[in-house]
């Protein structure tokens, strides 16, 4: 049986005949001068017929086809009316000599090769190839079909490529386990065996595949157990999979079938193919696993520290509460030394006394203090005091996570990494730190400024190092090193070097090839004439912004005067479209089954769920039971839950979810249903100012158990925790989402989620609120072709301090707006080889974008290059501030993409409704079949509302009912109040179907009064 690539209607659109419209039948079967002279060859009027009809077809598709007349009638009339109308009605087809023929001269005119033996060979030897990059056959086959569209040959038949790709992929199997059989020896292979027995409890694999439930000890001194289980197969993954010349996509997609197939399963495969996988697996799960010890490290030592500023704060008003109460009796004491009654020859020590009867000599001393002192209570040492408190805590969190992760820097003899290593080493052997002598310490870390805090007086009134706030500044400087890029870890993700997130040395000597790949085209001229193309266009806008504010023509710029200061505000016009219009209010109500049955039967989302044992199954998911999975998850219910209300049992739903439900597959979906709605006529009248304008923004949500990538966040969760949702919105359509921490910042992953976007929905201006906006989000979405077009809180401070000029302040005199400094061409220029790398870095996915991102953001980072991109970001910046200021239109269309996500947020909240909206989901790869499901479903009713609606407006504009069609451009289709989300849920009973076109002429059938659709 051959491998199973495509389902039948991609098959069907990728080989079959094109089906032309009228306009496509004139663009095609119109014949140049040259194609003119080619048909002058056959002589008979059928074979002149059948030559024009196969170069339309080889036009459109770039194949040729066996037909007779009467399976083209239509083109064949069009055709006979059009060129030959002498031609009689006769089915028969032509010669295949003649037919042959014809299309060795189609491939000349069309200067295209046919897909012969040698073709062929290559064609094996390209797939073998691209199976080394990912071994997933939709993208081997994709790849080849690119390559032969690239080198303008003709496809061969989809059983040859099914052969083909099938062939490669078996060889490539048979090369790695070849690999691993010369590499692995005994003794791993014991140990990669081991982890496959049957055991008491859980097998250990299955052990090694749970994450950490939250940062708990318990759970963290797990992870630490777990590294130093898997320490000598990470070390040979380290050794072998560089032998096995595979791309990281392919080392995860392997790790992901670990994760996948059971236990059972995996016994079943090859040895040595199972010892790849399990590699794989290790060498995924090891540096995953360094990402969530140092995730740990960072959440415990903000806690801690977040604690003692708590405890100064309150201490600080307690002392405060306290002095003032104590202010009065002070003042009886100073009265003493103006009291005529006391004699002068009394004791001073009767007066003290007397003094300390009305106010104890602590608390006296505590208001003269605060008297004599500018800074009465110091904050700073309150919260080391708070710290001593809590040593025992912050050990017991936070040394197994230093004895855990090797951390490294830039420098080799880093002064901190020193230290670090001074302290694991003391932790190992057992000793504490209060035992060794004070130069035995190293010191060289600690900024002058703390030292003062760090150090105490002994019994003998001797000055002596306080170890344990010494130990925990390192801890605090740890994790700010770490965030900020300069301290990393080689084996993990998310925290490794800047350099091993970009592409090495070797790799960028073909930057010219690299550059072009990428399609940058603005990094292939030079930096200094881009930079003059700036410098004009700035300058040019500084002069004419200010002058249209000097003459009045932007009558949307009010000045305020406030003594010497001045402040000026906007004028934002407003244009809102609300989520559930009245429109959907005259609607039947429409069950959510129904709703994604419609969707389905229109976009076949339901074909993007293929089993998890790709090329080893061949069963295809049960429709109805992956309905109920899609709303069990996408609900926030659970299939446990689903599987007591519904129809459908609980172990049905659980295998199907196990086997077709994955985030790719899902994500798939959601595209498929995106790119249905970007189809549909009503899609571009939601265009922002003519253009796809697109918006990002994240919502929260509150986590009801214990997760690992739950986070607080108090103004949103309270004493609670929860994650983030970012989710990007394009004309109403959700084109992408990932889930982030609560305390990750939302503009690390705005290029990440427009960039990474799958739908053929592309954006060309996006906007973010101010927590989407860094130092960097402006250069690169520039550079990638977006506009970004963020709305700040405060326009005025924003410009007042980051508007920037080519020229020095001075230059600009009394403008209203003048830059407050001047560009550093220099920075760039020097920089910008390595400014280039990393663009070009990101447009290969060499990393994730995000932790990218992340680190160039950084403000505590500071090197040269990160210099130079954020002045390039500045630049960018000034042009859309000045835009942002005299454009009232912009300004309009930022915030009406902004609103269409709120509106999307609140369709988000509606569907996933369960629990309270509190996530019950224990795991990221759980959250993240929520947030596709829940985005599937919104993508669904959205898709069916899109369709009612453009169903409804080419009724209108076929009727000349204008102004009833302009109404309906304005309707959103982010509704749901006619959807039933609740009740009873039956996935196996027969439904009846939603046709939109009866309750279209349902609606057009109406009364003129209740026709009426109110305006937006």
């Amino acid at each position: 049986m051959r491998l199973t690539i495509l389902n039948e209607e991609e098959i069907d659109a990728l080989y079959g005949r094109p089906r032309f419209t009228q306009e496509a039948r004139a663009e095609y079967f119109t014949l140049s001068a040259r194609e003119k002279t080619a048909l002058g060859q056959f002589h008979s009027l059928k074979s002149r017929l059948f030559f024009v009809l196969q170069l339309g077809y080889f036009k459109a598709s770039r194949m040729f086809f066996v037909f007779g007349l009467r399976e083209v009638e239509e083109d064949a009339a069009y055709l006979v009316e059009t060129y030959f109308p002498e031609v009689e009605d006769d089915d028969a087809a032509i010669a295949k000599g003649t037919r042959l023929r014809q299309q060795r001269l189609i491939l000349e005119i069309c200067n295209y090769g046919s897909c012969d033996a040698a073709m062929q060979k290559k064609l094996h030897a390209k797939a073998r190839q691209v199976a080394t990059v990912y071994g997933k056959p939709v993208y081997v086959f994709r790849e080849l079909m690119h390559s032969l569209a690239e080198q303008r040959i003709v496809a061969p038949g989809y059983s040859t490529m099914q052969d083909i790709v099938g062939g490669a992929l078996a060889y490539e199997q048979r090369r790695l386990a070849g690999i691993a059989k010369v590499h692995v020896d005994p003794s791993a292979s014991t140990a990669l065996r081991r982890l496959l027995e049957d055991s008491p409890g859980l097998h250990e694999i299955t052990k090694l595949k749970r994450d950490p439930r939250d940062f708990s000890n318990h759970e963290i001194k797990r992870e630490v157990q777990r590294k130093e289980e898997t320490r000598e197969l990470y070390q040979l993954s380290q050794r072998l999979l560089p032998h096995l010349k595979i791309s990281k996509e392919n080392i995860a997609h392997y790790a992901s079938l670990v994760d996948y197939y059971s236990v059972h399963r995996l016994r079943q495969l090859s040895e040595s193919v199972v010892q790849v996988y399990l590699l794989c697996f290790i060498q995924q799960r090891h540096r995953k696993l360094h990402d969530n010890l140092i995730h740990s490290l960072l959440h415990h030592v903000r806690r801690h520290g977040d604690d003692a500023k708590a405890a100064a704060k309150e201490l600080v008003y307690n002392f405060r509460v306290a002095t003032n109460g104590d202010m009065p009796k002070s003042g009886q004491v100073l009265k003493f030394f103006t009291d005529a009654s006391i004699a002068g020859s009394t004791p001073f020590e009767a007066v003290r006394r007397k003094a300390f009867a009305v106010l104890s000599a602590a608390r006296l001393e505590a208001v003269a203090e605060c008297l004599v002192s500018k800074a009465p209570f110091d904050e700073t040492g309150f919260q080391w005091e708070h710290i001593d408190k809590a040593a025992q805590r912050f050990k017991v969190n936070l040394r197994p996570i230093l004895q855990g992760v090797e951390f490294a820097a830039s420098a080799a003899d880093d002064p901190l990494i020193e230290a670090i290593d001074f302290v694991k080493e003391a932790a190992r052997t057992g000793k504490a730190l209060g035992t060794y002598k004070e130069d035995a310490l190293p010191l060289r870390w600690i900024p002058e400024k703390m030292r003062r805090y760090l150090y105490g007086r002994d019994k003998d009134n001797r000055k002596q190092l306080l170890t344990d706030r010494y130990e925990f500044l390192l801890y605090r400087h740890l994790r700010q090193g770490v965030e900020a890029g300069d301290v990393f870890c080689s084996d993990s993700v998310r925290f490794r070097s800047m350099k091993d997130d970009l592409l090495d040395d070797r790799r960028w000597r073909n930057k010219e090839q690299l550059i072009a790949e990428a399609g940058l085209d603005i990094l292939a001229q030079p930096i200094e004439k881009h930079l003059a193309e700036l410098k004009e266009q700035l300058e040019t806008r500084i002069t004419e912004v200010n002058r249209r504010i000097a003459t009045g023509d932007n009558e949307h710029f009010k000045i305020k005067a406030n003594g010497r200061h001045t402040r000026w505000t906007l004028v934002y016009p407003g244009e809102s479209e609300v989520a559930n219009h009245d429109f959907f209010d005259q609607l039947p109500q429409a069950d959510i089954t129904g709703v994604l049955h419609l969707a389905n039967r229109h976009c076949r989302f339901m074909d993007a769920f293929t089993h998890i044992l790709g090329r080893d199954a061949r069963k295809s998911a049960d429709g109805p039971t992956l309905t109920a999975c899609l709303v069990a998850w996408g609900t926030n219910m659970g299939v446990a839950r689903m599987g007591q209300i519904s129809d459908i049992g609980q172990q049905a739903l659980a295998s199907l979810s196990d086997n077709f439900l994955r985030p790719e597959t899902l994500r798939e979906a959601n595209d498929r249903v995106g790119n249905a709605i970007a189809k549909l006529p009503i899609f571009r009248h939601y265009d922002i100012g003519d253009v796809l304008h697109s918006s990002s923004d994240g919502q929260k949500f509150e986590t009801s158990v214990r997760t690992f990538n739950a986070r607080h966040s108090p103004k949103y969760f309270g004493l609670k925790k929860g994650i983030v949702s970012y989710t990007a919105v394009a004309n109403n359509v959700p084109i992408n989402a990932y889930n982030i921490g609560a305390e990750d910042h939302e503009s690390h992953f705005v290029f990440d989620v427009l960039f990474n976007n799958g739908t053929d929905i592309q954006p060309e201006i996006h906007s973010t609120d101010t927590h989407g906006t860094n130092e960097v989000n402006f250069a690169l979405l520039h550079l990638f072709g977006y506009q970004f077009a963020p709305r700040y809180k405060d326009i005025c401070d924003k410009v007042r301090t980051s508007l920037t000029g080519f020229n020095h302040p001075s230059h600009y005199g009394d403008a209203i707006l003048k830059p407050a400094r001047k560009i550093r061409e220099h920075d760039i220029v020097r920089e910008w080889d390595e400014c280039k790398r990393i663009f070009v870095s990101l447009a290969l996915k060499e990393t994730t974008q995000s932790t990218v991102v992340r680190k160039l953001s950084a403000h505590a980072r500071n090197n040269r290059t990160k210099r130079a991109l954020w002045e390039y970001d500045s630049i960018h910046r000034s042009l859309y501030l000045l835009n942002y200021i005299d454009s009232p239109s912009l300004r309009q269309n930022v915030q009406k993409a902004l609103n269409r996500g709120e509106n999307y947020h609140q369709l988000r909240r509606s569907i996933s409704f369960a629990s309270f909206g509190k996530l019950r989901f224990k795991t990221e790869y759980e959250q993240d079949l929520w947030s596709e499901c829940s985005r599937l479903i919104a993508n669904c009713i959205i898709f069916y509302n899109a369709s009612i609606l453009s169903y409804l407006l080419e009724h209108k504009e076929r009727t000349g009912q204008t102004q009833g069609a302009d109404e309906i451009k304005k309707i959103s289709p982010i509704a749901w109040q006619h959807i039933n989300l609740h009740g009873r849920y039956e996935f196996q009973k027969q439904i009846d179907p939603l046709i939109v076109e009866a309750i279209i002429r349902e609606l057009t059938e109406l009364p003129p009064d209740r026709e009426a659709v109110p305006a937006a």
